[in-house]
């Protein structure tokens, strides 16, 4: 896989962008994926904490939601292939082989644990969480992966990131959706943060579904980003999150999300370090 080839490069580049941004406390400076010491105190102080925090704040939810979260292994979708791109990778999901263009140019061009995570437990959980004729809103869509399993799924599906990743986005979910009965999805620009009202009023826009994987990590956005996640979540919507927890900072963020909306963990895939998450508004 590409991001399997390329991933000492994309690691060494994570610690060049924690250097330059002394803004961030350095104890968040760090990749968290080799088990350390530091690392052990801040699963002991983050960990158990809110882990007990999601599950009190989706004790006023239905009964099923206070059961615990199961622990899962990210099974091998991927699919190798003869291609004479050397950066498209093959998936298989809801029986449909997804052709992902990859590109290490950019975060959002790359695969990452926590979207396959996502994708597979959207696939095997389709009773729990129907998307069929649904509105989905896909956030930090990176390289589509998600939003075409939501697309196959039967959701009317809209794929946003930042400008520089649209067009490898666009391209992916072009490709693999164009000659399928569903849904034709939308791509759109979206600046977490930034002109919301403008660009997604909410006298026209409401979706049933808000997805995100991976997009809490090392970067100056995660403030932006919850309050993003704020104004599309709406009574009556979901969210699923799934998210490697690699830095203090992600720990940091699934505590603010917890102590503004009523959060579960759905799933857990220990060998990727990923948490796949509920999120639903807090009724008065």
């Amino acid at each position: 896989m590409l991001s399997h080839y390329f991933l000492p490069f994309i690691s060494a580049f994570f610690a060049m962008i924690s250097a330059q941004q002394p803004a961030f406390p350095s104890k968040i400076q760090r990749v968290m994926d080799c088990p350390t010491e530091e690392e052990e105190t801040c699963e002991e102080q983050y960990g158990s904490e809110n882990r007990t925090c999601s599950s009190n704040h989706a004790s006023s939810t239905s009964e099923s939601d206070s059961d615990s979260p199961v622990t899962l292994k990210i099974l091998q979708s991927w699919a190798p292939r003869v291609s004479h791109y050397f950066d498209k990778e093959h998936y298989t999901y809801v029986g449909h082989q997804i052709v992902i263009q990859e590109s290490i140019e950019h975060f959002g061009a790359v695969v990452w644990p926590a979207a396959l995570a996502l994708s597979q437990y959207l696939e095997s959980n389709q009773e729990q969480f129907n998307l069929k004729d649904k509105k989905v809103l896909e956030i930090g869509a990176g390289t589509g992966l998600v939003s075409i399993v939501a697309c196959i799924l039967g959701a009317y599906v809209t794929a946003t990131d930042l400008p520089e990743v649209l067009e490898n986005l666009s391209y992916n979910i072009s490709k693999n959706t164009q000659n399928m009965n569903m849904h034709k999805p939308e791509v759109r620009k979206l600046v977490w943060g930034e002109g919301l009202n403008e660009d997604f009023p909410l006298s026209t826009y409401h979706y049933d579904f808000i997805l995100a994987s991976d997009v809490v990590y090392h970067h100056a956005a995660l403030e932006p980003l919850l309050a993003t996640m704020v104004y599309f979540c709406k009574p009556g919507t979901v969210l699923l999150w799934a998210n490697k927890f690699r830095f203090t900072a992600d720990y940091e963020f699934l505590e603010k999300l917890g102590n503004t909306f009523n959060t579960m963990i759905l799933a857990e895939f220990p060998e990727s370090d990923v948490k796949l998450l509920k999120v639903t508004v807090r009724e008065n």
